[in-house]
C-alpha cells in the first residue's frame, strides 16, 4: 500500500464527512476549505483559483467525489513528497472532520475510549481496511488488530462476543466499518475489568508498532564511543533507523544508527558487570548494548536482524509486507474453499447420477419380471400348442405315412425352438443373479467411496501444490522447445547455404577437371610433336655434320644417302672458304627455324636447338 492510497482512504472520509445529505455530493465552498487545509497538512502551496478554473462548467451545483478526483491527483496528490510533511496531521485532520459526524461515544459507560484512543484506532483501521470504498474490515484483521492490543494488555482475546459479531451475515459478506469496530471497543465487552488507562496504553503501543512503524521501543544501556561508559537509553527501531533518546518521551534524540545490508547482529559474553551483552555493527562503528534479561536481549537482536532483512529486501514497512501476506493467505483460503464446494458439487452430480442408475436398475427388475411373466405366458401357449400339435399329428399319421414324416420334421424343429427358449430363460436367470451381484458390488462401493473421499479431502492441498510445480515445469518445457526450434531452423538454413556451396564448389571441380583433361591432352599432342621435332633435328644435325667436315687432297669424297651431285671442297688455306661456311650455316638455321615453327616447339626447344647448333659448329676444325 504506498503513500497515495493511504492518504486517500483519509480523505475520503473527510469527503463523506461533509456530505450531509449522504447524496454522494459535496458543495464547492467546503471542497474549498477542505483543499486549503489538505494543502496546509501536507505542505505543499494551494491555488485557490485551480479548484473554480477545474470546475468552471459546474458553478452552481455541488461536486461528487468521482468529480472531485482528478482535480485532488492533479493539484494536490501529485506534488506531495513522502518526508517533508507528518502523516499524523493529516489523519487528523481528516479525524476532525468525520468524528463530528460520525462518531458517538456512550458517556453513559465507564470504560469510555479516550477522544485520542478512538483517532488511534481509526487510524489502525485505515491501515489494516481493505483498498475498495466504502472501507471495512475483514474479520480476520479485526481479530489480529484486537489479538495484539490484548497481547500488549497481557489479557486473553474473549472470543465469544467476537463470534457473535462475526456470525453476521452483513459482517461476513462485506466485513466490519470502522464505526461499528468503534462503537464495539467503545461498549467493552472486549476487555472488562481492565483500566482504561492500560488500554489507552496498548492502543498507543499498537499504534506506534503498525502506523508508525515502529518495530521495538525499551530500554537498554548503551556504551559510549568516546568515554567507553554505559548509560541508559531509550531505543526506537524503525524498519531502517535505531533511534536512541534520553527518556521515554523521545524529546531529545542522542543517536541515530542507519541500518543497511551491511550491518550485523552479534551476542556478546557478559563483562564489565554487564550482563545480557550485544553488539551492533556497521561498516564504520560497533555498538555495545545490554538488556534487562536473556529474553529482551534475544527479543532486540531478532528485530534488528528482521529491520535488516526489510532494509535488504527494499521493503519499508514490516506490517505492510504482513498484511499482503495475510491478504494473500485469505485468496488462498477462499480458493481452497471455492475449490471444495466444486468438488463438493462434482460429488452431489456423482450422487444423482448413481440415484439415477439405481433407478434405472429398478426399471429393468420390473422389466425382467414382466419378461418372466410373458415368458410363462408363451411357454403355456407353446404347451396348448403343442398338444394341438400332437392330436393333429396323430390324426395325419394315421392319415398317411408321408404326412407323419413332414410332421415329426416339424416336430423336430419346435423342439430346438423349446430348447434355445430354456437356455434363454436360464440366461435370464444367471444375469439376475449377475445384477444381485453387482447391486451388492454396487452398495459396497459405496461404502469403499465414502473412505475414498475421506481420503480425497487429505490429498487436495498435495494435488494443488503438483499443479503449481506442474504448471512451473511446463512453462519452462514449453519456452525450451521455442528456443529449441529457434536454433534448429537456423542450423536448417545453415545447412542449406553450405549444401548450396558443396554444388557450386563440386560443379566447379567438374570444371576443372575437365579443363585438366583437356591440358592434359594438349601437353601429350605438344610431348609427341616435341619429340618428331626432336628426331628431326638429330637427324639433321648428323647430315650438317657430314656436309661441312672439310675434305683434304687425296681423300676419297664420302657418298651421301641422299645421293647428292659430287663437288670438289677447297683447301683449307682457300680464302672463300670462310664465306661459303658463313653461309652454309645460315641456310641451315633458316631451315631449322621453319621446321620448328610448323612443330610448334616451345621457346625452351628452340634453345636447346640452338645449343646444339652451336655444338656442331664448335664440333668444325
Amino acid at each position: 500500500m504506498d503513500l497515495r492510497s493511504e492518504l486517500l482512504k483519509s480523505i475520503w472520509y473527510g469527503f463523506t464527512a461533509l456530505d450531509l445529505e449522504r447524496s454522494g455530493k459535496v458543495s464547492k465552498s467546503q471542497l474549498k476549505v477542505l483543499s486549503h487545509n489538505l494543502c496546509t497538512v501536507l505542505c505543499i502551496p494551494h491555488d485557490p483559483v485551480a479548484l473554480e478554473e477545474h470546475f468552471r462548467d459546474d458553478d452552481d451545483g455541488p461536486v461528487s467525489s468521482q468529480g472531485y478526483m482528478p482535480y485532488l491527483n492533479k493539484y494536490i496528490l501529485d506534488k506531495v513528497v513522502e518526508g517533508a510533511f507528518n502523516k499524523e496531521d493529516v489523519d487528523e485532520l481528516c479525524w476532525t472532520l468525520t468524528a463530528k459526524k460520525n462518531y458517538k461515544p456512550n458517556k453513559s459507560s465507564d470504560t469510555v475510549l479516550a477522544e485520542r484512543d478512538a483517532f488511534r484506532l481509526w487510524c489502525l483501521f485505515n491501515f489494516l481496511s481493505e483498498d475498495k470504498y466504502p472501507l471495512v474490515m475483514v474479520p480476520d484483521e479485526v481479530e489480529y488488530l484486537l489479538k495484539k492490543i490484548c497481547t500488549a494488555m497481557s489479557v486473553e482475546l474473549n472470543c465469544v462476543e467476537l463470534e457473535d459479531l462475526f456470525s453476521q451475515d452483513a459482517v461476513q459478506q462485506r466485513g466490519i466499518t470502522v464505526w461499528v469496530f468503534l462503537e464495539m471497543m467503545d461498549a467493552g465487552k472486549l476487555a472488562r475489568g481492565i483500566d482504561s488507562s492500560v488500554i489507552s496504553m496498548a492502543i498507543e503501543e499498537v499504534y506506534r508498532e503498525i502506523v508508525g512503524d515502529v518495530l521495538k521501543e525499551g530500554y537498554l544501556w548503551k556504551r559510549g564511543q568516546l568515554r567507553r561508559n554505559w548509560k541508559e537509553r531509550w531505543f526506537t527501531l524503525r524498519a531502517s533507523n535505531l533511534f536512541y533518546y534520553t527518556g521515554e518521551d523521545r524529546k531529545e534524540c542522542q543517536g541515530n544508527i542507519v541500518l543497511d545490508g551491511n550491518c550485523c547482529v552479534e551476542v556478546l559474553p557478559d563483562r564489565d558487570g554487564k550482563r545480557c551483552m550485544f553488539c551492533l555493527k556497521t561498516l564504520s562503528k560497533t555498538y555495545e548494548m545490554s538488556s534487562s534479561d536473556t529474553k529482551q536481549r534475544q527479543e532486540w537482536t531478532t528485530a534488528i536482524q528482521t529491520a535488516i532483512r526489510l532494509h535488504v529486501e527494499g521493503k519499508t514497512s514490516l506490517h505492510k509486507d504482513l498484511k499482503l501476506k495475510r491478504h494473500e493467505q485469505r485468496e488462498q483460503r477462499e480458493r481452497r474453499q471455492q475449490a471444495k464446494e466444486e468438488e463438493l458439487q462434482r460429488l452431489r452430480a456423482l450422487q444423482d447420477e448413481r440415484e439415477r442408475k439405481l433407478e434405472e436398475l429398478e426399471l429393468l427388475r420390473e422389466a425382467q419380471k414382466q419378461a418372466q411373466v410373458l415368458l410363462a405366458q408363451n411357454e403355456e401357449s407353446r404347451r396348448q400348442q403343442h398338444e394341438q400339435l400332437q392330436q393333429t399329428f396323430e390324426v395325419q399319421l394315421r392319415e398317411a405315412e408321408e404326412v407323419r414324416i413332414s410332421m415329426q420334421a416339424e416336430m423336430a424343429l419346435k423342439e430346438e425352438e423349446a430348447e434355445r427358449q430354456r437356455k434363454r430363460v436360464h440366461e435370464l436367470e444367471e444375469m439376475q443373479k449377475r445384477l444381485e451381484e453387482a447391486l451388492q458390488q454396487e452398495i459396497r462401493a459405496r461404502l469403499d467411496e465414502e473412505a475414498f473421499r475421506n481420503a480425497q479431502a487429505g490429498l487436495l492441498a498435495e494435488e494443488e501444490e503438483k499443479m503449481k510445480e506442474l504448471m512451473t515445469l511446463q512453462e519452462e518445457q514449453e519456452e525450451y522447445i521455442l528456443k529449441t526450434q529457434r536454433e534448429w531452423q537456423e542450423l536448417k538454413q545453415e545447412m542449406e547455404a553450405k549444401s548450396r556451396a558443396l554444388d557450386e564448389a563440386q560443379r566447379q571441380l567438374e570444371e576443372v577437371r575437365a579443363n585438366r583433361h583437356r591440358v592434359d591432352q594438349d601437353v601429350v599432342a605438344a610431348q609427341r610433336k616435341l619429340r618428331q621435332a626432336s628426331t628431326n633435328v638429330k637427324h639433321w644435325n648428323v647430315q650438317m655434320n657430314r656436309l661441312m667436315r672439310p675434305i683434304g687432297p687425296g681423300d676419297k669424297r664420302p657418298v651421301s644417302r641422299s645421293s647428292l651431285p659430287s663437288f670438289q671442297i677447297p683447301s683449307q688455306r682457300d680464302p672463300g672458304l670462310n664465306l661459303r661456311r658463313k653461309s652454309g650455316s645460315e641456310d641451315r638455321n633458316e631451315h631449322l627455324i621453319e621446321n620448328v615453327g610448323a612443330g610448334r616447339r616451345s621457346d625452351a626447344d628452340l634453345e636447346r636447338h640452338n645449343s646444339h647448333t652451336s655444338n656442331g659448329d664448335q664440333n668444325f676444325p
